[in-house]
């Protein structure tokens, strides 16, 4: 009897995160449902990541309302989520009660697994998450963000995932966000988990399919003993996406694995996405095939458009080699972070910036709280020198401890602040909203009652010419850090809009 292998479904999350920016509206994603919920997944992961973010940013969809719609579309299925530790889903830590709103509030509203990670795999921001989810009665899912560098060992994971078994959680997930999870190392540290920790232990394996190698590193993964894989949909597959689930399933044909899946219904899937995905053009990504030079650079597709986008502005997109040489040594200054969000968002500029300027002449205010610890522990001691030249830039000093335990109760705050903004309705749900992106709600509460925006366009109805995007300038977030806003010409109910995508906060 072949072994069963679990199987979550991407595509509503990730997928169209990774290939079309997050833009994908609710009423896109919804005909897809029913097969969705009958094809047989372990999970859909229709949440969290980005999401939130690109709802109220620029689709004017509530976040909240479209994770109750996935719970009514959905009745068969387990809901998963991505949350970011301390972070929530916002770009700083949050103080712990705040924490445990969102998380009630997530579970109250739908969830039903919670994927819980920090970019700089740091446990004790990881702890206040992963209790308030076992509180509730969920899955909370432990993960290890996967990264390649001269400290990291297939040992250092397997430790990781120890320590978040003691936390208590469900089960373990290896997230690999920048497909350098190559396939030996993929079996080795499985199988080390299940050696080390116990065969009961659930595993599930995450990885994206940009250098070429993955679905192979899937393979060996349930070689050694993972119980589950996510894939997307092959329609909205592949480039910084994910492995195909349909070759998934066909690659299992005589190994002595199945997923059950049904293959039916999945191609019913493919077919709604491949129509859907033409609509969102303006939108894709422009990596569609291999980039193995990830593998040395050890930078995600998504870093590597950001930083190209940065120079190009700043006329010196010639220079884009000099900044590729520049983010290994910025990392390793920073004690090796794992790339991936926000921390490759934070060495990436700051690699830019020492191209442009001269090395640490100019620090990002995120690069000096990351060099002084206010992101939490990396695995590598950080650069004294470095460090020394973010508390003279910063005005202030290292930290050892939990980042989160510095900051003071702020829900009361916080509510204050949500409830005296137009169109705010009061709920706790409105107030984590505006918690999470505090300059982006208040354009958001006045204008939700007009409606979510699509801004995928009939690909016949528009001319060419109209995809690309306008000429922007680069603008300062704030804390020192430099991006670019680009703008669209959108057309909606015969009207054309002109939209800025700004900088995530």
């Amino acid at each position: 009897m072949p072994k069963t292998i679990d199987v979550t479904e991407l595509v509503l999350r990730d997928a169209h995160q990774s290939l079309m920016a997050t833009r994908m509206a609710m009423e896109d994603m919804v005909p897809a449902c029913a097969d969705i919920d009958q094809a047989g997944y372990w999970s859909v992961e229709c949440w969290g990541g980005a999401t939130f973010d690109s709802c109220i940013r620029f689709l004017n969809e509530d976040p909240w309302e479209r994770l109750r719609q996935f719970r009514k579309l959905l009745p068969n299925s387990r809901l998963q989520m991505l949350l970011r530790g301390q972070n929530l889903l916002g770009y700083r830590h949050y103080e712990d009660s705040v924490v445990d709103r969102f998380v009630d509030k997530a579970a109250e509203n739908g969830m039903d697994v919670f994927r819980v990670f920090d970019a700089l795999n740091d446990i004790r921001n990881l702890r206040r998450s992963i209790a308030a989810v076992r509180r509730t009665g969920k899955h909370a899912q432990g993960t290890i963000c996967y990264t390649v560098s001269p400290l990291h060992a297939p040992g250092d994971f397997v430790e990781m995932a120890e320590k978040l078994l003691e936390l208590g959680c469900d089960s373990i997930c290896i997230k690999d966000m920048a497909a350098l999870l190559k396939p030996q190392a993929a079996f080795d540290i499985v199988k080390g988990i299940k050696e080390t920790c116990g065969q009961a232990v659930r595993v599930h394996v995450h990885v994206h399919a940009t250098t070429g190698v993955t679905l192979v590193s899937l393979m060996k993964a349930i070689e050694a003993g993972a119980d589950c894989v996510d894939t997307a949909i092959s329609s909205l597959s592949l480039g910084p996406g994910h492995n195909p689930t349909e070759s998934l399933v066909e690659m299992l044909d005589g190994t002595g694995f199945e997923t059950k899946l049904d293959r039916h219904r999945l191609i019913k899937i493919k077919k709604y996405f491949a129509g859907i995905r033409p609509r969102y053009k303006e939108f894709l990504s422009n990596i569609t095939g291999v980039e193995t030079e990830i593998f040395d650079s050890q930078i995600p597709g998504g870093m590597l458009s950001n930083m190209e986008s940065q120079l190009k502005q700043q006329g010196a997109g010639a220079r884009m080699e000099e900044v590729l040489l520049e983010v290994p040594k910025v990392r390793a200054d920073a004690g090796f972070p794992p790339l991936v969000t926000p921390s490759s968002q934070i060495v990436g500029t700051q690699a830019v910036f020492n191209v442009m300027m001269g090395r640490y002449k100019v620090m990002t205010g995120e690069f000096a709280d990351l060099m002084l610890g206010y992101y939490g522990e990396t695995i590598g001691p950080r650069e004294p020198t470095v460090v020394a030249l973010a508390v003279k830039q910063a005005g202030k000093a290292p930290i050892n401890g939990r980042p989160a335990d510095l900051l003071k109760p702020e829900w009361h705050e916080l509510r204050d602040a949500a409830v005296a903004v137009p169109g705010c309705n009061g709920s706790d749900e409105d107030v984590l909203t505006y918690a999470m992106f505090p300059k982006v709600a208040p354009q958001f509460f006045p204008a939700r009652d007009q409606g979510p925006k699509n801004l995928g366009k009939d690909p016949s109805a528009q001319p060419a010419a109209a995809a690309a995007p306008a000429k922007a300038p680069s603008v300062e977030n704030g804390k020192g850090a430099v991006h670019t806003t680009i703008t669209y010409d959108v057309k909606c109910n015969g009207k054309t809009h002109k939209v800025t995508v700004a900088p995530a906060q």
